[in-house]
């Protein structure tokens, strides 16, 4: 039954079903709601866990990194420079090959101030080496949540839930939360193979000399290549207790003969939804959602982009003095072991959540005809409104 939550509630409510025996939270815009609305489900009785509150982000995820350790399941939240304040942690997570879940509320970083929405933060920590699911909706984050518990808990490896903040975070929706059932069902109990136990000590995180770092690595790249199996299956059977699917690692939609498509990744591709719905454009587009960015779906990309002749790349986060975005980088990496590469165009827009309009499509569409060809632009940026040596 449809529930009318706000995004940041619904999670809460996701969280609690998948049974964390530790949350550590400490508040930050706009992920707040999130942690608030779990001690609200503490408080009342409805959530049994030990509910941490840290003076600080490192904390939060040093808590839940030794509460896993310790063969708890663990969550945490965050976002932007809350994730930063994280950094080391997330290193030592992903490279103790600790599974636990945190959602990062996506919101643009300093400076500027802004506590606005764009992607920066989660991509800014890509190479952390945990998994990265992007949600285009609630729903699909409530239901990648769940996922996500049975993903980190079957590789080892940590997962990172990624929603848009404020756009999914503080919009109300119906959602149709599980039965607890279904999600016991779903997710069997926490189990951690290499849990800390006093009677048969072990010890973790220790010094590695040369010797044996590069193997460590490998190890770990490996582990996330070899994810994709298993972020695919977990779609495909939570698909089967709840009857709808979030797409695994990518999805395409629209003209199957069209020979342009648009890859994007988290909420736009609602608005881009939209779009291709007002404007129906002469030219035939297929919508790519990317929900995978960690493991990055290289050979599912290269699939499904066969026959095009011009990929759009939109995305909410650069990589300031690159050669493109940072999505965008990736997908042309991707794509130039095709045989028949398409034409890629890499436009970053929404950055510190300005608003993308409805018209997105055929003004996309207008870069494919448009005299100097960009591999990299900004599609909103008014350059009068910079002095000259920066435009």
């Amino acid at each position: 039954m449809l529930q009318p939550l706000e995004g940041s509630q619904a999670i809460a409510h996701a969280v609690a079903l998948c049974r964390p025996q530790v949350v550590a939270a400490y508040p930050i815009t706009p992920q707040t709601h999130i942690v608030e609305n779990i001690s609200k489900l503490v408080a009342d009785g409805q959530f049994e866990c030990e509910f941490v509150s840290v003076e600080s982000e490192f904390s939060a995820a040093s808590v839940v990194l030794g509460a896993a350790m310790a063969g708890s399941r663990a969550y945490t939240a965050s976002a932007s420079q809350g994730i930063f304040l994280m950094y080391e942690v997330l290193f030592n997570i992903s490279g103790l090959r600790v599974p636990l879940v945190m959602t990062c509320a996506n919101r643009a970083v300093s400076s500027p101030l802004s506590i606005w929405n764009d992607q920066q933060d989660s991509m800014s920590v890509r190479d952390a080496g945990w998994i990265q699911l992007y949600c285009a909706d609630n729903q699909e984050a409530v239901d990648a949540t769940v996922q996500a518990f049975r993903i980190a808990e079957r590789c080892e490896l940590p997962v990172m839930v990624c929603m848009d903040g404020f756009t999914l975070t503080h919009t109300l929706e119906g959602i149709d939360i599980p039965e607890q059932n279904q999600v016991d069902n779903f997710l069997p109990p926490y189990h951690f193979s290499r849990t800390l136990d006093p009677k048969n000590p072990i010890s973790v995180g220790t010094l590695i000399s040369p010797d044996f770092y590069s193997e460590a690595r490998h190890s770990h790249h490996q582990a996330l290549l070899q994810a994709q199996d298993e972020i695919i299956a977990a779609d495909r059977d939570w698909a089967k207790v709840v009857g709808r699917e979030s797409g695994g690692l990518l999805t395409i939609e629209g003209d199957p003969d069209a020979k342009v498509a648009i890859l994007s990744i988290g909420s736009v591709i609602g608005t881009l939804r939209a779009s291709l719905e007002h404007f129906a454009p002469t030219t035939p587009v297929k919508l790519i959602k990317l929900r995978s960015f960690r493991p990055f779906p290289v050979k599912a990309l290269m699939t499904i982009c066969q026959g095009l002749t011009d990929l759009i790349v939109l995305e909410r986060a650069i990589s300031p003095g690159s050669a493109g975005g940072i999505v965008g980088l990736e997908v042309l990496a991707a794509l130039t072991k095709m045989e028949n590469t398409p034409r890629i165009h890499n436009v970053a827009a929404g950055l510190g959540g300005r608003d993308i309009p409805l018209d997105i499509v055929p003004r996309l569409l207008n870069i494919l005809t448009a005299e100097n060809y960009q591999e990299f632009s900004i599609f909103d940026v008014e350059l009068d409104r910079l002095p000259p040596e920066d435009r």
